[in-house]
């Protein structure tokens, strides 16, 4: 009985959505199964490279400007030539970037090549939200996002675990290769099998919601204050989840003594657990709860998986306690952190908007790593814990508000 009721679940989380949504899907699940530089880049640079962790610091910032001039480019363009191009471009030149990668090796350069191949990448990004959105509609878009996001995880848990695997035994360098290879195998997968859709009509009236109302055609993002503040909110929730592939396996190598096929399969976990369980969870809690409160209560699990740090004995139990509570508040603020984002925009600005919010996680790329080192080199990991505990305390104050602001302007509307 209860596996039979399991299996409807399943069957009814995944319903609905359409054909496109799951070749997307699929485009991004071999994508992301090839994603092995980021989750290991902070180790690379140190390791190999014998970088300190104040460079490691600036590396990854230039990585997170890089995402955030991706994402404006990405934004416009999707807007001018359409999603369709920008996605296919990005993934394609991005994967010859990666490879180039082993080629640099001296502090500027790589700061340098860094930022270039992460404009490419990331343009891609505004370029996908928004045809999820064209794949979708409002009443399965939470749905829709959440299975892209669990073809990104399951990718994203072969990739680290296989990753982690080649650093220890044939080295870095062929992280670049494979992570490159994947990105021209997307981009030509996605040549091939899916094609650019124009939004139904459903999708150019304003939708109907009570936490994120549609804004006007016309208007833009940077004049609009309510979306501004949720974006705000936004960067302070994804400053403090980043910790997790900046800080966070630094961490577990000093402190835990962790060495990178453990460390790799950690990231598996936060993979595996999101593919096996965040659609039906989505499913479940939608019904029940408005998106705003789920927003809140993961937000608040990401900022105490860092805090376990500050007072659990370490060791491999601890970091697991830890990647299993942050990947929980990830499965409950960051599906539904990007639907409402969605739920802000028309077809007409919806490239803008997108920009606009995948730029927010650009920003965060740029502060949380560099945060996180140069608090961890000054005051040690403990201080630096507590100040992200703080500031995940801060958003989810943020959260609250903003929901409490909702239901004034409906009451008084």
């Amino acid at each position: 009985m209860i596996f039979a009721r399991t299996l409807q679940l399943y069957r009814n989380s995944y319903g609905g959505l359409s054909k496109d949504i799951w070749l997307l899907s699929l485009v991004m699940l071999i994508n992301r199964a090839g994603t092995m530089v980021v989750p290991f880049l902070s180790l690379y640079l140190t390791a190999s490279l014998d970088f300190s962790l104040s460079q490691v610091g600036w590396v990854m910032s230039a990585f997170g400007l890089g995402s955030v001039a991706g994402s404006f480019i990405g934004g416009k363009l999707t807007d001018r030539i359409g999603y369709f191009q920008v996605q296919f471009w990005a993934l394609f030149l991005s994967g010859f970037l990666f490879i180039s990668l082993i080629w640099v090796s001296s502090f500027w350069m790589v700061c340098l090549m860094i930022f270039i191949t992460t404009t490419v990448a990331d343009a891609f990004r505004p370029a996908n939200f928004t045809a999820v959105a064209a794949y979708s509609n409002p009443e399965n878009r939470t749905r829709a996002i959440a299975l892209v996001r669990m073809a990104i995880n399951l990718g994203f848990a072969i990739g680290p675990a296989i990753g982690g695997l080649l650093a220890v035994t044939w080295g870095y360098h062929y992280l670049f290769i494979i992570d490159g290879i994947s990105c021209i195998g997307a981009a030509i997968l996605l040549r091939l099998m899916l094609s650019e859709r124009e939004a139904s009509r459903e999708e150019e009236k304003e939708a109907v919601t009570t936490e994120m109302p549609t804004s006007a055609a016309t208007a833009s993002p940077y004049r609009d204050k309510r979306y501004m503040f949720f974006i705000v909110l936004v960067i302070l929730n994804a400053i403090v989840f980043f910790q997790l592939i900046s800080t966070e396996p630094i961490f577990f190598r000093n402190a835990y003594g962790l060495d990178e096929s453990q460390i790799g399969l950690l990231m598996a976990f936060n993979g595996l657990f999101i593919a096996a369980t965040e659609m039906p969870l989505i499913y479940v809690l939608e019904k029940r709860f408005s998106k705003l409160a789920i927003v809140n209560f993961g937000t608040f699990l990401i900022g105490f998986s860092f805090w376990i740090f500050t007072w659990m004995p370490p060791g491999l139990g601890t970091a697991f306690f830890s990647v299993l509570c942050i990947t929980v508040g990830e499965m409950l603020s960051l599906p539904f952190i990007s639907s409402l984002a969605m739920d802000r925009t028309t077809e007409q600005n919806r490239g803008q908007y997108m920009a606009v919010f995948t730029m927010a996680y650009s920003l965060s790329h740029i502060v949380s790593p560099n945060l996180g080192m140069q608090l961890t080199d000054g005051f040690g990991f403990t201080f630096m814990w507590n100040v992200v505990t703080a500031i995940s305390i801060v958003a989810c104050v943020g959260f609250y508000f903003f929901g409490k602001g909702s239901e004034l302007k409906i009451k008084n509307g």
